[in-house]
């Protein structure tokens, strides 16, 4: 049985096409995944993200604990700034990638993904020093408004004055009169804002929102959408791009990793690949023959397989068959060519700069 997130009802009332998602019953799509994601390129879409998974480090030690566990580094950040990080295992592959939210150096709000959250959690709770993790997930019900209206949209509803929240920033304030932190960050490559309330205040929230964004083109948006916006950008899904047999120097996360901060776990394998050279790497690629690559097919050089594909769709903002995955170092600079192996033929493809998508 899927769990369901507090929107259960709400979802089924619009007429959403439900499916299971990391253990959720969750909207894949509502009226179209093309017309939700231009909705979010050229509006706003409103996602229910309230399968995710939120882990909270309270008390004097908060600071140092997390930081001995990402591979950012959360000391160099204000309160209220958010950080995107990696949680990493001994050989320095993901646990998980994670967003964590400092309200101060006593209080850290770790975002998980929905498929980790148990996972997670015994991984903090096991590996923390100097301050015992709480898994307040049941506690939080997730909205995420995205698009160049979004700021707009939201506006309407908050006294917060929106133009102070930075991106990567966030705060607490009242929307449509429920208690919510307000924080500047995404996974749609456009500006918007993710909104954690009371479960029970959910569906009060959704709808003021829908109401709000109406005349603005807003629409409830679904898996689909957010997979294809996030593919477009590059951004990896934990399970498809990034997972715990692939560190984030093969996967073009180097920037999320600093190494000349104190231990943490994973550092020491990964100064050793490092040092050593990294072997592969997460390219973004677009076909130049005709097909659409998908999760799992293989990628060729040579008729021979030497990496395969972790994302791929027919991208509707670039209108172009795109992908992402892994191929040896030696082939991963931009101009590189290989085939993608689709339902056992071959079909040309090249790396190509990323983000696939760029506004303007």
């Amino acid at each position: 049985m899927s769990r369901q997130t507090p929107l259960n009802a709400a979802h089924r009332k619009l007429g959403a096409r439900m499916v299971d998602f990391a253990g959720w019953d969750m909207p894949v799509q509502y009226t179209s995944v093309i017309a939700e994601h231009e909705a979010v390129r050229t509006a706003a879409g409103l996602f229910d993200v309230s399968h995710m998974g939120e882990i909270e480090f309270h008390g004097p030690g908060a600071l140092a604990a997390v930081n001995g566990l990402l591979t950012n580094d959360l000391s160099r950040c204000a309160d209220g700034q958010a950080l995107y990080a990696g949680l990493l295992n001994d050989e320095g592959g993901f646990v998980d990638d994670v967003v964590a939210y400092r309200f101060s150096a006593e209080r850290i709000l770790v975002c998980v993904n929905a498929s980790n959250r148990e996972k997670d959690f015994a991984w903090m709770t096991a590996r923390a020093r100097g301050c015992t993790p709480v898994d307040r997930s049941d506690e939080f019900a997730q909205l995420a408004l995205q698009g160049p209206k979004a700021a707009a949209i939201l506006q309407r509803l908050t006294p917060v004055q929106l133009s102070g929240v930075g991106t990567y920033r966030f705060t607490e304030g009242a929307v449509a009169g429920v208690d919510c932190i307000i924080a500047r960050t995404g996974y749609t490559g456009e500006d918007g804002f993710e909104l954690y309330c009371a479960p029970v205040r959910a569906e009060a929230l959704w709808n003021a929102l829908l109401a709000a964004g109406a005349a603005n083109g807003l629409k409830p948006a679904g898996l689909g959408a957010r997979d294809s916006l996030r593919t477009e950008m590059k951004y990896a899904l934990y399970g498809n791009d990034i997972d715990d047999a692939h560190t984030p120097l093969e996967a073009g996360l180097g920037w999320i990793v600093k190494l000349d901060k104190q231990d943490f776990v994973g550092k020491a394998a990964l100064e050793r690949q490092k040092a050593a050279g990294v072997p592969r790497r997460l390219v973004g690629f677009e076909l130049t023959g005709a097909g659409i690559a998908r999760h799992g097919y293989p990628v060729l050089k040579d008729g021979q397989r030497v990496g395969e594909v972790t994302s791929g769709t027919l991208g509707p903002s670039v209108k172009k068959a795109i992908g992402i995955g892994y191929v040896p170092a030696a082939h991963s600079a931009e101009g590189s060519t290989f085939d993608v192996e689709i339902r056992g033929r071959p079909v040309a493809a090249r790396v190509v700069k990323t983000p696939f998508w760029k506004r303007g």
